[in-house]
């Protein structure tokens, strides 16, 4: 099937002369890049959070494959969806999913199912992809989109991502999508998003579960960052690195509701 995008013109623009010309500004040529096992990166609106997503995608070696997982917005498909085969058109062009990483991965999870329908109108995936393309216009994908769940599942989803790229030899980046405190003030959002930040950057996956409980922490993709941690954990990371945090309120001038986007990269 063809997954036709359902963000473009409202996240991103539509047309790609447009589309490139925005994602050029967020974009740093002259970073200095990693080699990464995975990252976390924002999928807000271009205008709020490129300039996250610019910076922290800038920094990583780009791989052939990007699994990428976002939190379920619409509430449609089943709880752990991911697809194996098709194709995602995108205004810079088709990405096509990579079918062997994609069956290797679901079978290797109890947890996960192929599902189309949760992909059909979630947004955290498709606004990753932009920039993949701007730098590599060549890549391929597995998406995976994440429910509310026990830990545990969150565990075990990502151990199996991490067998099945270590079994396929596949050179792959793992990318958890998610946005941090959503309508809180500048202050309130700063200091959770803080806590939540140091759980990752210490790959502490049932830290960063615990904190965003305790404290109500509104991080949509709290589900595919624990789920990145675990997978990177067995893959050999030992260290992680936040790029840049801001908010929306940095953009707009208004500090009294604003959403956090944070750039974390995950290494050996």
């Amino acid at each position: 099937m063809i997954r036709e995008p359902v963000v473009a013109g409202q996240f991103y623009p539509r047309t790609p002369s447009s589309l490139e010309a925005q994602i050029s500004k967020f974009i740093d040529k002259k970073a200095p890049k990693e080699e990464v096992i995975g990252l976390v990166s924002p999928h807000a609106g271009y205008i709020y959070s490129g300039a996250v997503a610019g910076a922290t995608i800038s920094r990583i070696k780009l791989k052939d494959t990007f699994v990428i997982m976002g939190p379920n917005h619409s509430g449609y498909g089943k709880p752990f969806s991911i697809m194996t085969q098709g194709t995602w058109q995108m205004p810079l062009g088709k990405v096509e999913i990579d079918s062997r990483l994609g069956k290797k991965i679901l079978e290797q999870s109890s947890n996960l199912e192929e599902d189309v329908v949760a992909h059909l109108y979630e947004h955290s995936i498709e606004v990753q992809i932009p920039f993949l393309q701007y730098l590599k216009p060549d890549i391929k994908i597995v998406p995976i989109v994440l429910s509310h769940a026990p830990k545990a599942a969150y565990k075990e989803i990502g151990r199996a991502i991490a067998r099945a790229i270590r079994e396929s030899k596949t050179d792959a980046v793992i990318i958890a999508s998610s946005d941090m405190t959503h309508y809180e003030s500048q202050e309130s959002a700063k200091k959770k998003d803080t806590q939540a930040i140091n759980a990752m950057l210490k790959l502490d996956e049932d830290e960063l579960l615990k904190r965003v409980d305790e404290i109500r922490i509104s991080m949509c993709g709290y589900a595919p960052a624990a789920t990145l941690i675990a997978a990177a954990k067995e893959l050999g990371a030992r260290r992680a690195e936040l790029v840049k945090y801001q908010t929306s309120g940095d953009v707009t001038g208004d500090y009294s509701g604003v959403v956090g986007y944070a750039g974390i990269l995950l290494m050996k």
